[in-house]
Protein backbone atom coordinates (compact mmCIF):
# COMPACT_ATOMS: atom_id res chain seq x y z
CA UNK A 1 0.00 0.00 0.00
CA UNK A 2 1.33 3.41 -1.16
CA UNK A 3 0.71 6.73 0.56
CA UNK A 4 0.22 9.92 -1.15
CA UNK A 5 -1.38 13.30 -1.45
CA UNK A 6 -4.54 12.99 -3.66
CA UNK A 7 -5.35 17.03 -2.99
CA UNK A 8 -3.31 20.10 -2.15
CA UNK A 9 -4.50 24.06 -1.52
CA UNK A 10 -2.68 27.02 -0.20
CA UNK A 11 -3.31 30.71 0.46
CA UNK A 12 -1.13 34.15 0.87
CA UNK A 13 -2.51 36.98 2.52
CA UNK A 14 -3.52 39.81 -0.34
CA UNK A 15 -1.02 42.56 1.67
CA UNK A 16 1.74 42.69 -0.28
CA UNK A 17 5.29 43.42 1.23
CA UNK A 18 8.42 44.40 -0.97
CA UNK A 19 12.05 45.02 -0.52
CA UNK A 20 11.36 48.47 -0.85
CA UNK A 21 8.65 48.72 1.58
CA UNK A 22 11.20 47.80 4.19
CA UNK A 23 14.21 50.19 2.85
CA UNK A 24 11.75 52.88 4.52
CA UNK A 25 11.58 50.92 7.99
CA UNK A 26 15.15 49.31 8.23
CA UNK A 27 18.82 49.71 7.55
CA UNK A 28 18.72 47.44 4.27
CA UNK A 29 18.37 47.47 0.50
CA UNK A 30 16.67 45.35 -2.01
CA UNK A 31 20.01 44.19 -3.01
CA UNK A 32 21.17 43.05 0.29
CA UNK A 33 17.92 41.67 0.97
CA UNK A 34 17.98 39.45 -2.65
CA UNK A 35 21.48 38.68 -2.37
CA UNK A 36 21.44 36.90 0.60
CA UNK A 37 17.99 35.32 0.10
CA UNK A 38 16.62 35.70 -3.56
CA UNK A 39 13.67 37.04 -1.44
CA UNK A 40 11.58 40.37 -3.74
CA UNK A 41 8.60 40.34 -1.53
CA UNK A 42 6.25 39.16 1.26
CA UNK A 43 3.18 38.49 2.55
CA UNK A 44 1.62 40.07 5.94
CA UNK A 45 -1.97 38.60 7.37
CA UNK A 46 -4.85 41.30 7.68
CA UNK A 47 -5.22 42.50 11.82
CA UNK A 48 -8.27 40.39 11.94
CA UNK A 49 -6.83 37.21 10.78
CA UNK A 50 -5.04 34.39 12.87
CA UNK A 51 -3.17 31.55 11.48
CA UNK A 52 -6.31 28.99 11.40
CA UNK A 53 -8.15 31.26 8.89
CA UNK A 54 -5.02 31.21 7.21
CA UNK A 55 -5.83 27.37 7.52
CA UNK A 56 -9.20 27.02 6.73
CA UNK A 57 -9.05 28.54 3.22
CA UNK A 58 -5.92 26.13 2.14
CA UNK A 59 -7.64 23.33 4.12
CA UNK A 60 -10.76 24.10 1.81
CA UNK A 61 -8.91 23.87 -1.40
CA UNK A 62 -7.07 20.88 -0.64
CA UNK A 63 -10.10 18.82 0.11
CA UNK A 64 -12.08 20.55 -2.97
CA UNK A 65 -9.14 19.16 -5.42
CA UNK A 66 -9.41 15.64 -3.59
CA UNK A 67 -13.19 15.85 -4.41
CA UNK A 68 -13.21 14.95 -0.27
CA UNK A 69 -15.72 16.43 2.10
CA UNK A 70 -14.47 17.81 5.64
CA UNK A 71 -16.20 14.42 7.18
CA UNK A 72 -13.94 12.21 4.99
CA UNK A 73 -10.67 12.99 7.22
CA UNK A 74 -9.79 11.29 9.89
CA UNK A 75 -6.96 13.04 11.23
CA UNK A 76 -5.90 16.90 11.03
CA UNK A 77 -1.99 17.55 11.85
CA UNK A 78 -1.09 21.54 11.70
CA UNK A 79 2.40 22.31 11.65
CA UNK A 80 3.28 26.03 12.91
CA UNK A 81 5.17 28.05 15.12
CA UNK A 82 2.83 30.83 15.36
CA UNK A 83 -0.62 28.78 16.75
CA UNK A 84 -3.46 31.04 17.38
CA UNK A 85 -3.22 30.54 21.35
CA UNK A 86 -1.38 28.23 23.48
CA UNK A 87 -4.28 25.59 23.86
CA UNK A 88 -6.89 24.34 22.45
CA UNK A 89 -4.34 23.54 19.30
CA UNK A 90 -5.00 25.24 16.44
CA UNK A 91 -5.78 22.08 14.40
CA UNK A 92 -8.62 21.45 16.53
CA UNK A 93 -9.84 24.99 16.17
CA UNK A 94 -9.26 24.19 12.31
CA UNK A 95 -11.29 20.90 12.69
CA UNK A 96 -14.60 22.85 13.90
CA UNK A 97 -13.98 26.09 11.26
CA UNK A 98 -14.13 23.17 8.13
CA UNK A 99 -16.71 20.84 9.63
CA UNK A 100 -14.59 17.82 9.78
CA UNK A 101 -16.67 16.37 13.02
CA UNK A 102 -15.32 13.00 12.38
CA UNK A 103 -11.40 14.20 12.78
CA UNK A 104 -8.73 13.93 15.67
CA UNK A 105 -6.67 17.04 15.35
CA UNK A 106 -3.45 17.67 16.92
CA UNK A 107 -0.59 20.77 16.38
CA UNK A 108 3.40 20.30 15.64
CA UNK A 109 5.85 22.47 16.29
CA UNK A 110 9.07 21.50 14.25
CA UNK A 111 10.20 24.56 13.29
CA UNK A 112 10.58 25.68 9.34
CA UNK A 113 10.10 21.87 8.79
CA UNK A 114 7.15 21.30 10.44
CA UNK A 115 4.59 20.60 7.63
CA UNK A 116 7.21 17.87 6.46
CA UNK A 117 7.07 16.22 9.70
CA UNK A 118 3.75 16.25 9.58
CA UNK A 119 3.28 14.68 6.41
CA UNK A 120 6.02 11.78 7.44
CA UNK A 121 3.83 11.68 10.62
CA UNK A 122 0.37 11.56 8.78
CA UNK A 123 1.46 8.73 6.09
CA UNK A 124 2.41 6.78 9.06
CA UNK A 125 -0.93 6.89 10.31
CA UNK A 126 -2.38 5.67 6.91
CA UNK A 127 0.50 3.17 6.50
CA UNK A 128 -0.81 1.96 9.94
CA UNK A 129 -4.16 1.54 8.84
CA UNK A 130 -5.42 3.31 12.02
CA UNK A 131 -6.79 5.86 9.19
CA UNK A 132 -7.74 6.67 5.08
CA UNK A 133 -7.64 10.27 5.36
CA UNK A 134 -5.03 12.54 6.94
CA UNK A 135 -5.01 16.75 6.09
CA UNK A 136 -1.36 17.72 6.96
CA UNK A 137 -1.69 22.10 7.09
CA UNK A 138 1.28 23.82 7.52
CA UNK A 139 0.44 27.78 8.52
CA UNK A 140 1.49 30.57 10.05
CA UNK A 141 1.58 34.65 11.21
CA UNK A 142 4.85 34.33 12.20
CA UNK A 143 4.88 38.79 11.50
CA UNK A 144 2.98 38.80 14.72
CA UNK A 145 6.07 37.48 16.54
CA UNK A 146 8.53 39.25 14.52
CA UNK A 147 11.34 42.45 15.40
CA UNK A 148 10.65 44.70 13.20
CA UNK A 149 13.80 46.57 13.91
CA UNK A 150 15.96 43.27 13.31
CA UNK A 151 16.74 43.45 9.16
CA UNK A 152 18.62 39.77 9.76
CA UNK A 153 15.08 38.20 10.30
CA UNK A 154 12.45 40.70 9.59
CA UNK A 155 13.27 40.52 5.79
CA UNK A 156 13.07 37.37 5.37
CA UNK A 157 9.29 35.66 6.94
CA UNK A 158 6.02 36.23 6.04
CA UNK A 159 2.23 34.57 6.28
CA UNK A 160 0.54 31.72 4.63
CA UNK A 161 -0.73 28.64 4.82
CA UNK A 162 -0.32 25.34 2.65
CA UNK A 163 -2.26 22.07 2.86
CA UNK A 164 -2.37 18.56 1.55
CA UNK A 165 -4.46 15.45 1.73
CA UNK A 166 -3.14 12.81 1.95
CA UNK A 167 -4.87 8.74 1.15
CA UNK A 168 -4.19 5.44 -0.20
CA UNK A 169 -2.51 6.03 -3.91
CA UNK A 170 -2.43 3.45 -7.19
CA UNK A 171 0.19 4.44 -8.60
CA UNK A 172 3.10 6.49 -7.45
CA UNK A 173 3.30 7.86 -3.60
CA UNK A 174 5.96 8.64 -1.42
CA UNK A 175 8.82 6.35 -1.64
CA UNK A 176 10.79 6.84 2.14
CA UNK A 177 11.04 9.85 4.61
CA UNK A 178 13.84 10.90 5.97
CA UNK A 179 14.19 13.59 8.90
CA UNK A 180 17.50 15.31 10.36
CA UNK A 181 17.91 18.11 13.28
CA UNK A 182 20.38 19.31 15.11
CA UNK A 183 20.30 20.33 18.22
CA UNK A 184 23.72 22.08 18.60
CA UNK A 185 22.77 25.02 16.85
CA UNK A 186 19.43 25.92 18.09
CA UNK A 187 20.54 29.65 19.09
CA UNK A 188 21.35 30.41 15.97
CA UNK A 189 17.61 30.85 15.28
CA UNK A 190 15.07 30.89 18.30
CA UNK A 191 12.23 32.38 19.97
CA UNK A 192 13.70 32.17 23.67
CA UNK A 193 10.25 34.08 25.82
CA UNK A 194 7.29 32.53 26.39
CA UNK A 195 8.31 28.81 27.16
CA UNK A 196 8.73 27.48 30.85
CA UNK A 197 12.28 28.58 30.94
CA UNK A 198 11.62 32.23 30.38
CA UNK A 199 7.97 32.70 31.20
CA UNK A 200 6.57 36.26 29.79
CA UNK A 201 6.83 38.51 31.97
CA UNK A 202 6.60 42.70 32.46
CA UNK A 203 10.67 42.68 32.65
CA UNK A 204 10.61 40.22 29.49
CA UNK A 205 7.66 42.44 27.61
CA UNK A 206 10.03 45.33 27.90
Amino acid sequence: MMVGIVGLGSYVPEQIVTNADLEKILDTTDGWIKSRSGITERRFARKDQATSDLAKIAAERALEDAHMSPNDIDLIIVGTNSPDMHYPATACLLQEMIGAKHAAAFDLQAGCPGWVYGVTVGAQFIQSGMYKNVLVVGAEVITRMMDNTDRGTYVLFGDGAGAAVLSTVEHGGFLSFELFADGSLAEYLTLPAGGSRKPFSKEVLK
